[in-house]
C-alpha cells in the first residue's frame, strides 16, 4: 500500500511539473528571430537580430502584450539557404512562435516561403527586394523596386545625366530580377542595349581587380557612366576597396548601391568612396525627433555609442510596431486573425512619415538617395515628395504588368486583371 501511495505521489508531482511548465509557456509570447549570425551575410544580419531583441525588451518594459511577456527565440541559419527553411520549420513547428522577423537575401526568403505557407506562419521581411511576389504569410517592410531601384535610376538619369549603365550584382534572385526590371525600364527610356552592361559574381567574391578594370573601360566611351550595385554581403568591402585602388571617383563613375548602408560602411575606409551613392528609405543622418530617440535607444541597448543604425533596422522597427498593433486589434496572436488585422494599419516611421500596410502586404515608404560622407554617414541629395506605396508586381515586365496583389478584397497574391483569374497559390 505504501509503495502504491509513493508511486501515485510521484505521478502527481510529475503531472504538476508538466502542468506548471505548460502554464509558464502560455505566460509568454514567443517571437522567432531568423537572421544569419555567421557566414557571409552576418555583416548585415547580426544587427537585425539585436534590433528585434531591443524591441522585445522595450515592449516588455511597457508590460508586454496581452498581459504576457515576449520571449525571443533566436536561431542562426548561418547564411545557408536550405538551413533557413530548416530553422523556419523549427521556429514554427517546435518552438511554436507567434511571429518571425527575419531573412535578408531573397534566396533565403524564397527558401522559407513554402514553410510559412504550409505551417501558416507570419514572417516580417525587412530588406529591399526584387518584387514579383506577394504571400499571404509575409509582410514586406523593405522596399519594392519602385521604392528604391527605379527612383535611383531616375535620379542618375535626370540629375546626373547618366547615359551608360553597369548593373553589377551578386549572383542570386534579387539582383537578377531587379536588373531584369531595370534593363526593361532603361530600354523603355531609350537606352540602347550596348549602353547596358550586366554582370554577376558569387557571394563572398573577393578578387575585384579585373571586374573593376572592365567597369573602368566600359565607362571610358565618352558617355556619362554609373554603376547600379546590387552586390550583397561582405563582397562589398573588397569591391569598394578596389574602386579606390583603381582611383575610380564618384565624379568619374558614380556607384549607387541598394545593399550598402551605415553598417557596411563602418568596416570601410570611406575616403575613396566620398560622393558615391546609396538609395534607401532611411538614413541615420536624417534629423527627426523620432530618429534621434531611436538612435539613443539603440546606443543604450547595445552599450556602444559608435554603433550605427540603418534602413533594415528601421524596417524591423516598423514591422514590430505594426505586429504589436495588429495583435492588440485582433486581441490574439493567432496568425490568421493577426494577418487579417494588418492591412490598413499605420505606424510612424523614423523619418517623419507614416508607414501603412497595403492590401498587397507591402507598406508605404519614403525614398532617399544619399552621398557617402567621410564619417560613414550619408548626406541626402534627393528625396521623394512623400511616401511611395510598394508595388508587388513590376509595371515594366510583360508577365507582371497585368498582375495585382490584394489580400483584402481579391484574397490573392497574383490576380491577373486581364483573365480575371488568381494563378498559383500565394506567390508566383
Amino acid at each position: 500500500m505504501k509503495l502504491k501511495i509513493t508511486c501515485l505521489t510521484a505521478m502527481l508531482l510529475a503531472a504538476g511539473v508538466i502542468l506548471s511548465n505548460a502554464v509558464a509557456a502560455q505566460d509568454t509570447i514567443k517571437i522567432g528571430i531568423l537572421h544569419s549570425l555567421s557566414g557571409t551575410m552576418a555583416i548585415s544580419e547580426t544587427t537585425l537580430k539585436d534590433t528585434i531583441l531591443m524591441m522585445i525588451d522595450a515592449q516588455n518594459k511597457k508590460g508586454g502584450l496581452l498581459g504576457k511577456k515576449l520571449e525571443a527565440v533566436v536561431v542562426d541559419p548561418a547564411s545557408n539557404w536550405p538551413l533557413f527553411a530548416e530553422k523556419a520549420a523549427q521556429l514554427l513547428e517546435k518552438d511554436k512562435v507567434a511571429v518571425v522577423f527575419g531573412c535578408w537575401t531573397s534566396v533565403s526568403r524564397k527558401s522559407v516561403l513554402p514553410v510559412f505557407e504550409k505551417d501558416n506562419g507570419l514572417l516580417f521581411y525587412p530588406v529591399q527586394y526584387e518584387g514579383e511576389e506577394s504571400s499571404k504569410n509575409v509582410i514586406y517592410t523593405g522596399a519594392a523596386p519602385n521604392q528604391q531601384a527605379i527612383p535611383a535610376v531616375d535620379y542618375l538619369m535626370k540629375d546626373v545625366g547618366v547615359k551608360r549603365w553597369v548593373l553589377e550584382g551578386t549572383d542570386y534572385v534579387y539582383p537578377r530580377t531587379t536588373n531584369k526590371i531595370l534593363e526593361a525600364y532603361l530600354k523603355s527610356k531609350g537606352v540602347k542595349a550596348e549602353d547596358i552592361s550586366i554582370n554577376y559574381t558569387p557571394f563572398g567574391h573577393s578578387d575585384w581587380q579585373s571586374r573593376v578594370a572592365a567597369i573602368k573601360k566600359f565607362g571610358s566611351a565618352g558617355k556619362k557612366t554609373a554603376v547600379v550595385s546590387t552586390i550583397n554581403g561582405d563582397a562589398n568591402v573588397p569591391f569598394y576597396k578596389e574602386l579606390g585602388n583603381q582611383k575610380i571617383s564618384a565624379e568619374e563613375i558614380p556607384v549607387v548601391a541598394f545593399s550598402v548602408g551605415e553598417e557596411e560602411l563602418s568596416g570601410l575606409d570611406t575616403k575613396p568612396l566620398l560622393g558615391h551613392l546609396a538609395a534607401w528609405n532611411y538614413f541615420q543622418s536624417i534629423n527627426t525627433p523620432a530618429n534621434k530617440a531611436f538612435i539613443d535607444q539603440w546606443h543604450a541597448f547595445i552599450k556602444n555609442p559608435k554603433r550605427t543604425t540603418n534602413d533594415p533596422m528601421e524596417a524591423h522597427y516598423i514591422g514590430f510596431n505594426l505586429w504589436v498593433k495588429a495583435v492588440q486589434k485582433a486581441k490574439t496572436t493567432e496568425v490568421e486573425k493577426v494577418i487579417a488585422a494588418l492591412p490598413g494599419l499605420e505606424t510612424p516611421n523614423l523619418t517623419g512619415g507614416i508607414a501603412k500596410v497595403l492590401p498587397n502586404h507591402h507598406i508605404t515608404k519614403p525614398v532617399y538617395i544619399g552621398e557617402v560622407k567621410a564619417n560613414g554617414q550619408f548626406n541626402t541629395v534627393w528625396k521623394s515628395a512623400g511616401t511611395v506605396p510598394g508595388d508587388a508586381w513590376s509595371d515594366f515586365l510583360p508577365g507582371s504588368k497585368d498582375i495585382e496583389a490584394d489580400w483584402v478584397t481579391l484574397k490573392c497574391g497574383n490576380y491577373n486583371k486581364v483573365t480575371k483569374k488568381c494563378s498559383g497559390q500565394n506567390y508566383k
